[in-house]
């Protein structure tokens, strides 16, 4: 069993498996000038996205499909704009349908969000939750997050 995340825990970006880049752009910004909660949502999904739509992983099996039905962010610092971000994503835990990814957003050496998101596979025609195969399990190994076992 994982122990739960502790929210004054600071997490470090070289724990994360999966990185990649993005600018903060000035649409993401509101009236405070600085981005919008709303907006790591979105930097959470595309760290996700990313990942998960790349077939050379073998992540998104044919007939298969993921939904998020979980998302907690924990906002630590302001972002603003110009600037650039680094993501980081690394699997948490696996259940019988889910996988549980740890992620964070980085600005300057700092991290500004974290949050823990859950998606479960379907299937596409059903509609309905599947089980994880070993083939999906196995192509996830390589993403788990530093320290953590995904059971």
């Amino acid at each position: 069993m994982n122990a739960p995340a502790r929210l004054d825990s600071t997490p470090r970006l070289e724990d994360f498996p999966y990185r990649l880049s993005d600018n903060v752009r000035f649409a993401d910004l509101d009236p405070n000038q600085h981005v919008n909660n709303a907006v790591y949502a979105t930097y959470f999904e595309t760290g996700r996205v990313t990942l998960m739509k790349d077939r050379s992983y073998g992540l998104m099996p044919v007939g298969l499909a993921w939904i998020m039905v979980r998302l907690d962010i924990h906002f630590r610092a302001e972002l603003r704009w110009p600037g650039q971000i680094e993501m980081g994503l690394g699997v948490s835990k696996f259940g019988r349908t889910s996988v549980t990814f740890d992620q964070v957003v980085f600005s300057e050496g700092k991290c500004v969000a974290s949050a823990q998101s859950v998606t479960v596979l379907i299937d596409e025609t059903t509609r309905k939750p599947t089980p994880l195969t070993p083939e999906i399990l196995g192509n996830f190994q390589r993403w788990l997050r530093q320290g953590v076992d995904g059971t």
